[in-house]
């Protein structure tokens, strides 16, 4: 269950390959490739790891109140796919690859 007050990572078995109209996140253990629609939505997802929660992160995105559902809805659905995961001890890691399912994440 997604929970924003607590802090969060992209998953390090998630690959993050920037787009025009945001990313494409390629998960390596499902084998899932889904879209961050909006590059601040890839802007909090990439630094989720570096605040002590989620609320944090979109704070320090700059973003607008009226997006927050919005994003906080997409993040869940990451979170939901395994692309981000409750912040334990161990580093993320980037990658880079494509994958071959499609899934859409606002």
């Amino acid at each position: 269950m997604f929970t924003p007050e607590r802090p969060y990572r992209c998953s390090p078995s998630v690959a993050l390959r920037p787009e025009p109209f945001g990313a494409l996140a390629y998960h390596f253990g499902t084998r899932r490739l889904c879209f961050l629609k909006t590059p601040e939505l890839v802007t909090v997802v990439t630094s989720l790891a570096a605040h002590c929660d989620v609320h944090a992160a979109l704070d320090a995105a700059g973003l607008p109140t009226g997006r927050r559902a919005a994003t906080l809805h997409a993040l869940a659905a990451l979170a939901a796919g395994g692309v981000i995961e409750p912040r334990g001890s161990a580093p993320a890691g980037p990658a880079g690859r494509s994958g071959d399912r499609l899934e859409e994440t606002a």
